[in-house]
């Protein structure tokens, strides 16, 4: 059984965003710009990126 994912790529930089912002940027395990990451599609990594939703481009 495959488990569904999400790519996540960090498209605006979150340093002039809130701190709380630029810690959930980090939760999702995004350091640099245009950086891509695979995510298990969870309610709780799904509630982390429409937190972040100005600053990330989600991909199936």
């Amino acid at each position: 059984m495959s488990r569904k994912t999400l790519k996540v790529t960090l498209v605006r930089s979150p340093v002039s965003a809130k701190k709380d912002h630029q810690a959930t940027v980090l939760g999702l395990g995004l350091k640099r710009m245009h950086q891509t990451r695979e995510l298990e599609d969870t309610p709780a990594v799904r509630g982390m990126i429409n937190k972040v939703a100005y600053m990330v481009r989600v991909a199936n």
